[in-house]
């Protein structure tokens, strides 16, 4: 992991106004002269720069984008806790971290970020922008914000605005976050019982019921508690808690909440979609319920050049980062 420090004021969608910024980012492999093998990995809600790390199977050696013929990059997003700035980030004005004085934060403040490192790294051409979920809503604002810059786009399991369900989520979540008595202590733990249940509630959405029945449940038919399911739960919850933070957490989702490539553009997503002329692949997953199929099936009837394909997956929204060899043999094809 490298960091780019932008020492100059950086203004929020929202009106707030960060005096510097840091960005964490990972760079794998070197681009070529004309830079046609730049590829640009946007990460979801609780991932890092590095999409080696969490992409296995479909970045990295022996994979399909293989340093060794694409220069891959990845920026952790703002407002996380993997190196940008964000609610554990000291504020200058204190010297203590923000917590929560953090103001928000909108995909598109998280694009303008990016923007800032490409140019930084001189990149003057991103061959294949791509990305999963919140990853997603990253790759559709910077091909808006940035059309010539962009060459080609692969979206996955995302849309082109963030669902009242996936509001409700969210808002769930957070409520879960905020009966913590600790949230809003200052301090890196504050929250982190209610993140562990905000990340059940999560488990919930990103697999289905399909995947619990065969997964989780138990063969003893005369157990009255400590079920597989349970403890499937308890366990996810006590890994995002050892990795993640809470004020991260509420951040993000709140910026998910906002997303709509519609606003400020006259609010229609249909004619800003008409506007994208970047090829593109859409890849839905049948049994993703958190963003489900027409989602994508409707970014792919409004985007000129964009290309539909729907996967099975026993993994519902998972199967983004689980179903590589699947996403492999279609993405090949596409690039």
């Amino acid at each position: 992991m490298e960091q780019f420090h932008h020492p100059f004021a950086f203004p929020l969608e929202n009106g707030h106004v960060l005096p510097s910024l840091d960005i964490a980012y990972t760079q794998l492999g070197q681009p070529n002269a004309d830079q046609s093998n730049v590829v640009w990995v946007c990460h979801a809600l609780t991932a890092n720069s590095d999409p080696s790390d969490w992409w296995k199977g479909l970045v990295g050696e022996g994979c399909l984008l293989d340093p060794k013929k694409y220069c891959i990059i990845g920026a952790n997003i703002l407002g996380s806790c993997y190196g940008s700035t964000g609610p554990l980030s000291p504020n200058p004005a204190s010297g203590l971290p923000y917590y929560s004085d953090f103001p928000g934060l909108t995909i598109r403040d998280m694009v303008k970020a990016h923007v800032l490192l490409r140019q930084h790294l001189g990149i003057r051409k991103i061959a294949l922008l791509l990305g999963g979920s919140m990853g997603g809503y990253q790759v559709l604002e910077w091909a808006v914000m940035e059309p010539t810059m962009v060459q080609k786009l692969f979206l996955i399991a995302t849309s082109a605005s963030e669902s009242a369900w996936g509001v409700a989520v969210h808002t769930a979540q957070r409520m879960a976050i905020e009966a913590d008595a600790t949230w809003h202590h200052h301090h890196p733990e504050a929250g982190a019982k209610g993140l562990k249940a905000a990340r059940a509630i999560g488990m919930l959405t990103y697999r289905n019921y399909m995947t619990f029945q065969e997964k989780q449940t138990d063969p003893d038919p005369e157990k009255i508690d400590g079920f597989k399911a349970s403890s499937y739960l308890l366990y996810q919850g006590d890994k995002l808690v050892k990795r993640f933070n809470a004020y991260a957490y509420y951040i993000l989702t709140k910026a998910m909440d906002s997303h709509h490539l519609g606003r400020g553009r006259g609010g229609d997503l249909i004619a800003v979609l008409q506007t994208m002329q970047q090829p593109t692949l859409i890849m839905a997953i049948r049994s993703d319920i958190l963003c489900p199929p027409d989602e994508q099936a409707f970014m792919a009837e409004h985007m000129p050049q964009a290309q539909l394909v729907t996967i099975d997956s026993t993994y519902g929204h998972d199967g983004f980062i689980i179903e590589t060899e699947q996403i492999t043999q279609h993405l090949k094809a596409f690039i």
